[in-house]
C-alpha cells in the first residue's frame, strides 16, 4: 500500500491534550478537574460483519443515544478470555539544560542508558545545530548534574556522559528528578507539562522501566475496570515492550515496503506464554492491548500459532495486507494521519472498515491521540 492512502485531515482541536476528565467549579471560582481514565468514548468494529458500534444498548438490546464508553468494554469479554498488556514503565525522559559558556537552553530527550558504570546515555538534543562533541551541558544552576557530549549518532542524536560521581541508584534518582513526562510534541506545543502528567502518562499496571512514550491504548484502563474484568474471569498476560519514538518517525517514502522501523526492546516471559497459549488452545478471545503489544505478539508467535518466550528487539512494521498469527481482537487509539499505528490498525481491522471508522470518528466528535478515544476491533 501507499503512504497517501493513510492521509486524512485532522483539525488541531481534535487532538486530546488531557486524559478524559470532568470539570467542577469550586465556591471560590477555581476549576477542579477530576480524571477518569475509562470514560473516553469507545468505537467497536466487527471484522466479519463489517459493522461499527458507537452507541450503548439498553437492557432489551435496543440501541440508545448514549455513546459507548471505554468501561463498556467489559461487555465484550467473557471468562477465560485474555487481554495481553504491555507493562513497560515510562520514565521522565525530557530534560532541559544550558550549554557551557553560551547559556543557550537545550532540550535533552533521554532515549536509553548505554553503560551504567560510565553513565553513558543515548539522547536527542534540540536545537541540535548548537551541540557538538566536547560541549558540556549543565542541568541545574548550582547542582552537580553535568553532561559531556562524546559522540554524534544521528542528526539530532548524541551520546552523553554524565559527570556525576555517586552510586548508580542515586544518580538515576537525581537525573529523573530533573526530568518531566515525555508527552508528544503536539501536546507540549500547546500546553505546559505538569507533575501530574507523569501519573496520567502511565498505565496503572506499569512495572518495568524503560519506555520514553506510553503504550497509549493501555492508558484507558482504570483500577476499577481491571478489577471488574478480573471478577468476570478475564485473564491478563503481561509482556514488556519498551516503547520508543520509532512509531512516530515520519515516513518519507510513498512505497511502504521501503520504510524501516526503529527497533524496540521486548520481553515475553514464560507466564505470559502459558496464559495466552491456554486461551489459544481453548479458542478464547485473545486481545492485544495496543499496537506495541500487537507488534510484539507478531514477533514472538511461532508457526504453530503459539506465543514463544522472547528477549530481544523488534522492528516489525505492520501494514495492509498482513496475516496475523496470534491475537483475534485489538484495542487501539485513534491515531494521526500517515502514522505507523494507523497502518497497523488498518492491517488488523481491514483497510476499508478502519478508514470508514475514522470518517465516522471525525464526523462524530471523537478525540485523537494518546489521551483521546479508543477503538476495539473484534473478529465477529
Amino acid at each position: 500500500m501507499k503512504l497517501s492512502q493513510f492521509r486524512f485531515k485532522l483539525p488541531d482541536d481534535r487532538l486530546a491534550l488531557d486524559p478524559p476528565h470532568k470539570e467542577f467549579k469550586n465556591e471560590d471560582g477555581t476549576v477542579e478537574k477530576v480524571y477518569r481514565r475509562d470514560e473516553c468514548r469507545l468505537m467497536v468494529l466487527h471484522r466479519k460483519s463489517q459493522t461499527i458500534d458507537m452507541f450503548a444498548k439498553d437492557g432489551e438490546g435496543n440501541v440508545t443515544d448514549q455513546p459507548l464508553l471505554f468501561r463498556d468494554i467489559i461487555n465484550y469479554f467473557d471468562e477465560d478470555d485474555v487481554l495481553v498488556l504491555n507493562d513497560t514503565k515510562v520514565f521522565p525522559a525530557r530534560l532541559f539544560g544550558t550549554k557551557e559558556k553560551t547559556d543557550a537552553k537545550i532540550e535533552v530527550f533521554l532515549l536509553r542508558e548505554l553503560n551504567k558504570e560510565l553513565r553513558l546515555w543515548d539522547v536527542l538534543v534540540e536545537p541540535a545545530r548548537k551541540i557538538r562533541i566536547g560541549n558540556k551541558l549543565f542541568f541545574e544552576d548550582d547542582g552537580p548534574m553535568v553532561a559531556e557530549v562524546i559522540d554524534n549518532t544521528t542528526s539530532r542524536g548524541r551520546t552523553l556522559r554524565f559527570l556525576y560521581d555517586c552510586p548508580h541508584d542515586e544518580f538515576k534518582r537525581e537525573l529523573f528528578a530533573l526530568g518531566s513526562a515525555p508527552l508528544p510534541r503536539y501536546i507540549i506545543n500547546r500546553r505546559e507539562v505538569t507533575p501530574d502528567d507523569m501519573e496520567h502518562f502511565q498505565t496503572i499496571y506499569a512495572a518495568n522501566e524503560g519506555a520514553v512514550t506510553a503504550p497509549a491504548s493501555g492508558l484507558h484502563f482504570s483500577r476499577e475496570l481491571m478489577k471488574r474484568l478480573e471478577i468476570r474471569g478475564v485473564n491478563f498476560a503481561k509482556i514488556t515492550v519498551h516503547c520508543g519514538l520509532g512509531a512516530f518517525d515520519t515516513i518519507e517514502v510513498e512505497d511502504l515496503t521501503k520504510h524501516k522501523m526503529s527497533s524496540e526492546q521486548m520481553i515475553v516471559g514464560t507466564e505470559a506464554c502459558q496464559v495466552v497459549n491456554k486461551a489459544r488452545q481453548n479458542s478464547r478471545r485473545i486481545c492485544a492491548v495496543g499496537v506495541s503489544t500487537m507488534r510484539a505478539c507478531e514477533t514472538a508467535v511461532g508457526t504453530d500459532g503459539m506465543l514463544k518466550e522472547f528477549d530481544g528487539w523488534t522492528n516489525r512494521f505492520i501494514f495492509p495486507p498482513y496475516d496475523f498469527g496470534l491475537a483475534n481482537s485489538l484495542i487501539a487509539n485513534f491515531y494521526q494521519s500517515e502514522s505507523t499505528m494507523l497502518m497497523a490498525t488498518a492491517a488488523f481491522g481491514g483497510y476499508d472498515l478502519v478508514m470508514e471508522a475514522y470518517e465516522q470518528a471525525l464526523s462524530n466528535g471523537y478525540m485523537f491521540g494518546c489521551y483521546g478515544d479508543a477503538m476495539l476491533i473484534l473478529d465477529d
